[in-house]
C-alpha cells in the first residue's frame, strides 16, 4: 500500500506541474518582438543624441531616423500578431489541463499493472536467492517430467538398425555384468531416440563400476535424462551433473547442463561464473560453444558483471605437437575429423562468417572443391542480405578455387 501511495503521489505531482504550467499559458512572457521595439526606441533617442553633439549631420540623422522608425513599424506588427497566437482561452486550458491530470495518473497505473508486480513486496537479493533455491529444490521429478512428454509418431528408424540393436539387448540381458555391452547399448538406444532405456542402460553400467566411475560416466547419464525429459532439468539429473562435478570440475558436459539449471532456476550468477569457465576452455567446434557464448553476455549483464567473451580457441599446442607426430593418413584423418563436426555444427546450429570461411578453406586444403563449393552455395543463401558477413565467406571460396 505505500508503493501505490508514494507512486500515486509522484505521477500527480508531474500531473499538476503540467497542468500549471498550461493554465499560465504564456501571461508572465513578453514576446519576443516586444525587446526588439524597445531595442528600436533607445536607437531612435541615441539618433538624437548624436544630432545633438554633431557626430551626425541633419542628412545622416534623417536617414537613420527613417530606417529606425521602418524596423519600429515592423517590430510593432510582429508584437500585436503574436499576442494573438499560441494564448487559448483559460478556461479550455483549465479543461486540458485536467484531462493531462487523468491521463497520467491513469497512464501510470496501468503501465505499472502491465509490467509491474501489483501486490508484491520489495524482494532484497538474499530472499530472491532463496526463493531461486526453494523453486529448485521444489521442481518436478524426472518422472513426472517425462509422464508430460507426448510421444512422437514421427520417428523412424532404419530396420537394419533397429535388428541389430535389438540382438544387442538381448546379449546384454543375457549378460548382465557386460559393462562393454551395456555402455554399447545406452549409446545405440539414444541413437534410437530411446532414451529412458538409454539411461537404464547407463545408470546399471555405474552401478557395476561403482566407485571406478568416472565423470564422464555421470555427465553422459544426466545428459541421457535431460534428453528423457525433453530438455527439463530434473532433481535426478543435476545428482548425477553433481557427481560429475565432483569427480571433475572442468568436465565439459557437465558443466554446460549445470549452467544451463541455474539459469533456468533465476540464479544468472552462478550461471554466469559456470558457463564463463566453461567458455574459456572451449573451442570453436565443441557443440555447446556457439549456445554459450551467445547467451554469457546476457548472464552477465543479469548478474551486474561487466564481462567481454574472450575470442573463440584454436587447435591447442598440445594439439599441433600431435598432429605433427601424426603419419600423413592420420593426419588427414583428424583434419577431416574436425571439418566433419564443425560442417555438422554449421548445419544444425549455425555460426560466424569466419567459421564458414575456416571450413570452406579446411575443404579446399583437403582438395574436396565439390564439398567447398556446396557449402559456398549454402552460405550465399545463409548472408544473403549480409554483404560484409558475405565478402568474409567469399574470399575464403576463392582462395579454395570455387568461386569468381
Amino acid at each position: 500500500m505505500g508503493f501505490w501511495l508514494i507512486a500515486a503521489f509522484l505521477a500527480a505531482l508531474v500531473a499538476f506541474s503540467l497542468r500549471a504550467a498550461m493554465v499560465r499559458g504564456r501571461s508572465g512572457q513578453a514576446p519576443a518582438a516586444a525587446y526588439d521595439l524597445k531595442v528600436y526606441q533607445d536607437q531612435l533617442r541615441e539618433v538624437e543624441k548624436d544630432l545633438a553633439r554633431g557626430v551626425l549631420s541633419e542628412a545622416e540623422a534623417e536617414r537613420a531616423r527613417i530606417e529606425v522608425s521602418r524596423r519600429i513599424l515592423e517590430a510593432d506588427k510582429a508584437m500585436r500578431a503574436d499576442t494573438g497566437v499560441g494564448n487559448a482561452p483559460r478556461s479550455v486550458n483549465r479543461l486540458a489541463g485536467v484531462l493531462v491530470v487523468a491521463a497520467v495518473l491513469a497512464g501510470t497505473m496501468l503501465l505499472y499493472k502491465n509490467l509491474g508486480a501489483p501486490g508484491y513486496p520489495d524482494m532484497p537479493l538474499a530472499d530472491r536467492k532463496a526463493a531461486a533455491d526453494e523453486a529448485r529444490a521444489s521442481r518436478i521429478s524426472q518422472t513426472e517430467a517425462e509422464a508430460q512428454i507426448p510421444p512422437d509418431p514421427t520417428t523412424q528408424t532404419d530396420p537394419r538398425y533397429a535388428e541389430l540393436v535389438a540382438e544387442l539387448r538381448r546379449v546384454v540381458a543375457e549378460r548382465p555384468e557386460d559393462m562393454q555391452g551395456l555402455q554399447m547399448l545406452a549409446k545405440s538406444e539414444a541413437t534410437l531416440g530411446n532414451y529412458r532405456d538409454a539411461y537404464a542402460a547407463q545408470s546399471k553400467l555405474i552401478g557395476l563400476k561403482g566407485d571406478a566411475a568416472e565423470a564422464q560416466d555421470f555427465a553422459a547419464l544426466a545428459e541421457l535424462l535431460i534428453l528423457a525429459a525433453d530438455g527439463y532439468i530434473s532433481p535426478q539429473a543435476e545428482a548425477a551433473l553433481n557427481q560429475a562435478l565432483t569427480r571433475d570440475r572442468g568436465n565439459d558436459t557437465a558443466l554446460f547442463y549445470a549452467g544451463l539449471l541455474y539459469a533456468r532456476t533465476g540464479r544468472p550468477d552462478i550461471a554466469f561464473n559456470v558457463w564463463r569457465a566453461l567458455l574459456e576452455q572451449s573451442r570453436p567446434d565443441d557443440p555447446w560453444e556457439p549456445i554459450v557464448r551467445q547467451g554469457i553476455e546476457e548472464l552477465a549483464f543479469l548478474a551486474g558483471v561487466d564481462y567481454t567473451p574472450p575470442a573463440p580457441r584454436g587447435p591447442s599446442a598440445e594439439d599441433i605437437e600431435a598432429a605433427g607426430e601424426m603419419s600423413e593418413a592420420d593426419r588427414q584423418d583428424m583434419i577431416r575429423g574436425m571439418v566433419d563436426r564443425l560442417s555438422d555444427r554449421l548445419a544444425n546450429q549455425g555460426g560466424s562468417p569466419e567459421e564458414w570461411a575456416q571450413l570452406i578453406g579446411a575443404l579446399g586444403v583437403l582438395g574436396d572443391t565439390d564439398r567447398a563449393a556446396a557449402i559456398w552455395a549454402e552460405a550465399q543463401t545463409v548472408f544473403a542480405t549480409r554483404t560484409d558477413a558475405l565478402d568474409t565467406v567469399r574470399a575464403a571460396a576463392q582462395a579454395a578455387g570455387v568461386a569468381q
